[in-house]
């Protein structure tokens, strides 16, 4: 059960005392960088997907960056995405020296629509990179045929959607590379943390050099505290790189979280099945949308209702600061890419580029969720939510 609370906050991590013990043994053994923990979460990550390979890094937006990098995505190329996703979607891209293009979304779905991903694609395009909005793994296998057609790289985003599966397949299956992100609001939390897995040999080498510095295949000695076997190999760099290494700190509470991956998918499905129930009567409100054939196998990352049409943003707003008075964690979720101020000064993008991403990002709240909240909260969220759209409905009228 929940701990009682006057405030029910938007998200909170699930940490038992398994990732304390997993985190503590790390500590006392000395090995907090380069060692056994990240080789253990990498290969069960990977398997969790069905993948060869698992390369841990510091951020899903890290893990994007590598990809785009080890595919040799850069400067000229043109690389599709959502305009409805965490802005890492789109700065990854920008991060490389490329340009993302974006294309509007499916109105159920909220994933990026793959009838209109043709007219985006020009000779400069090289990649797509499709997001997995709110866990949600629809049209994965129309987007990834998309980019085998066109021979485009096709790069899954699937940092909100660990444990899932579409048609069969597990989430992070799909394309080139998939990326996933450990944040603390995720399914599974490193704290800060994300992981790139693959089938391609030489993406995930080159991925794992990228991450440390552009050093080759140094072989580090297990014994010696994580100081490297061959000093000469530690300090030549083959590449530009980067410090994206995961430490095994963040490892070790990977592994444990990993441990109870099933249980807490489980638990998820749960608390977002009672939100369904509780709010399914309300005309106002239009549901998170489960694709055919994934109601078993979808992997909730937040729970983010709609507003019916009847409602713009500013209205949708006063309903958030009305959930907040009542100490309801609440948030827009998410605001549309193109029109942060930087990509507007950037690309001048204006509003109405893109009108199906921002009518649904102009009437989005998220409500609670994470493991431990239990269904009287639940409930009292829902029932605040009803007494915060009666007094919409009062003030428009």
């Amino acid at each position: 059960m929940m701990k009682q609370s006057s405030e029910i906050p938007l998200s909170s991590p699930d940490i038992t005392e398994s990732e304390v013990r997993a985190v503590t043994e790390v500590l006392r053994g000395g090995r907090l960088s380069i060692g056994p923990k990240q080789e253990e979460f990498e290969q069960r990550l990977a398997a969790v997907c069905g993948r060869r390979h698992g390369v841990a890094v510091s951020s899903g937006t890290a893990g994007l960056h590598a990809v785009l990098l080890a595919s040799g995505v850069g400067p000229g190329d043109e690389v599709i995405t959502t305009p409805f996703s965490f802005i890492a979607s789109a700065n990854c891209i920008l991060m490389a020296g490329a340009t993302p293009v974006f294309v509007d979304i499916c109105p159920k779905s909220l994933n990026l629509d793959p009838k209109r991903i043709e007219a985006a694609i020009t000779p400069k395009t090289k990649a797509i990179i499709a997001v997995e909005v709110f866990g949600n793994p629809a049209w994965m296998s129309d987007l990834e045929a998309v980019a085998r057609k066109h021979e485009l790289l096709f790069i899954e985003d699937c940092c909100e959607a660990l444990g899932g599966k579409h048609h069969g397949r597990p989430v992070g299956s799909f394309g080139r590379a998939g990326v996933f992100g450990f944040y603390p609001n995720k399914q599974i939390t490193t704290g800060e943390g994300g992981m790139i897995v693959t089938d391609d040999d030489r993406l995930a080498e080159m991925c794992r050099s990228l991450r440390n510095q552009g050093r080759g295949s140094a072989q580090f000695d297990s014994g010696a505290g994580g100081q490297v076997s061959n000093a000469g190999t530690w300090l030549s760099h083959q590449r530009l790189g980067y410090n994206y290494r995961l430490s095994e700190i963040a490892a070790a509470l990977g592994v444990a979280q990993l441990d109870r991956l099933d249980a807490m998918l489980e638990r998820r499905r749960e608390v977002a099945g009672w939100y369904m129930h509780c709010l399914m009567d309300l005309p106002e409100v239009v549901l998170p949308n489960v694709p055919a054939g994934c109601e078993e196998h979808m992997s909730w990352f937040v729970f983010v209702i709609r507003l019916g049409p009847g409602f713009d943003s500013e209205s949708r707003d006063r309903v958030i600061a009305g959930l907040r008075r009542h100490e309801i964690g609440a948030s827009n979720y998410f605001p549309c890419i193109h029109l942060q101020p930087f990509y507007r000064e950037a690309f001048g993008y204006a509003e109405g580029a893109f009108p199906i991403a921002e009518s649904v990002s102009g009437r989005t709240v998220a409500l609670p969720f994470f493991n431990s909240l239990d269904r009287q909260s639940v409930e009292l969220v829902c029932q605040t939510l009803r007494h915060m759209l009666d007094r919409e409905s009062l003030t428009r009228d």
